[in-house]
């Protein structure tokens, strides 16, 4: 017998901030949260007093009460635990990235391809209104052909707390790309229906995190200075695909310049304007009908909570025993991607994509 939804038992591993982000909103979606893992004693204390859950300083003894879990340790930790819980069969949500390397992403793909447990990857920003309605239109021919992605997830002044393991390569596997650029990149391959890339080149800098004179005027996290942060705040890239299809992407912590968010999803018959953050839209065609003239047209739309949004889709997959299509692959994809702007970044060179 297919469960419900909520029936579905469970636990989160790693009970900071997105740890809790998480449990408020299994909370409201009546979905049983009844545990939680952390190393820190006093994530887990709080975590306890926070949700009146058991919680665990082993991993596996929360893994004997559920049957779901919520990985959102830093990412050099996802590979134990997630490869730990799909040998249990366990179903798997994990927050981007997959990993903070390729070949750990790659071993977690394999372990999940072994698994009966569905796994998804906390792609959260492609369940926005916004973005559903421009892949919506892009399903029903309106845009023609896609041809070209430009991707922008750029802040001011956005580090996630210097001296945190956000801005620590060994633990995060890098800095803004791999913390903003997944999204971005995963986004404008999702649009893209997720061709086969054959080439990448790109440039990802540290010029603002490691200074001295970092000026801010707020961030995440607590700022620790300049001292252990060896990551990147910005990079910029050039994404070719099969069939001449493409994508520009410019993602910052840190610039000397306004934040910006747009993407624009160009095609064939129109091109598609959106606001990542703010959800706004416009879509923008010419005509020969009449007098040549331009289109612009503006759509609103109400902005969704995008991550009770995914949780949806991941428990309803698991009460339809139907899994996400293709959501490992695609991390993977999106980590090649990422793995590629750093090697072609430290090469000074464009990167062949191997098949």
């Amino acid at each position: 017998m297919t469960p419900d939804r909520n029936d579905v038992r469970t636990g989160i591993i790693g009970l900071g901030n997105i740890g809790q982000y998480h449990a408020e909103r299994l909370v409201d979606l009546g979905i049983p949260l009844v545990g939680g893992m952390d190393v820190a004693p006093e994530a887990r204390s709080r975590f306890a007093r926070r949700y009146d859950v058991d919680v665990y300083e082993d991993h596996q003894e929360l893994y004997d009460t559920i049957d779901a879990v919520i990985i959102t340790t830093p990412n050099k930790y996802h590979e134990a635990y997630a490869i730990d819980a799909f040998d249990r069969d366990l179903h798997v949500l994990m927050e981007k990235p997959l990993a903070h390397s390729l070949e750990s992403a790659e071993r977690i793909a394999a372990a999940a391809d072994e698994s009966a447990g569905h796994c998804m990857v906390g792609f959260n920003n492609r369940f926005a209104n916004t973005v559903q309605i421009v892949h919506n239109r892009i399903d029903r021919g309106e845009l023609g052909e896609i041809t070209h992605i430009e991707a922008n997830y750029v802040r001011r002044r956005g580090i996630p707390g210097r001296g945190s393991w956000f801005t620590r390569r060994k633990i995060a596997g890098g800095g803004a790309l791999i913390d903003l650029g997944v999204h971005a990149v995963d986004l404008a391959l999702f649009l893209l229906d997720y061709p086969d890339l054959t080439e990448v080149t790109g440039v990802a800098r540290g010029e603002f995190g490691a200074s001295d004179e970092y000026a801010y005027l707020e961030m995440w996290g607590e700022d620790a200075g300049p001292a252990g942060f060896d990551v990147d705040d910005s990079a910029s890239a050039f994404v070719r695909c099969t069939g001449n299809r493409t994508i520009s992407l410019e993602v910052a912590w840190a610039t000397n310049r306004p934040a910006n968010h747009e993407f624009v999803v160009r095609g064939t018959e129109s091109a598609a304007r959106f606001d990542l953050l703010e959800g706004d839209l416009s879509i923008h065609s010419a005509s020969t009908t009449g007098p040549d003239h331009l289109e612009n047209t503006t759509i609103e739309t109400r902005q969704n909570d995008t991550h009770s949004a995914e949780q949806r889709a991941f428990f309803e997959g698991i009460r339809r025993d139907d899994p996400p299509e293709h959501s490992i692959e695609q991390a993977l994809a999106v980590q090649e991607v990422i793995e590629a702007i750093y090697r072609s970044s430290e090469a000074g060179k464009t990167i062949a994509v191997e098949e």
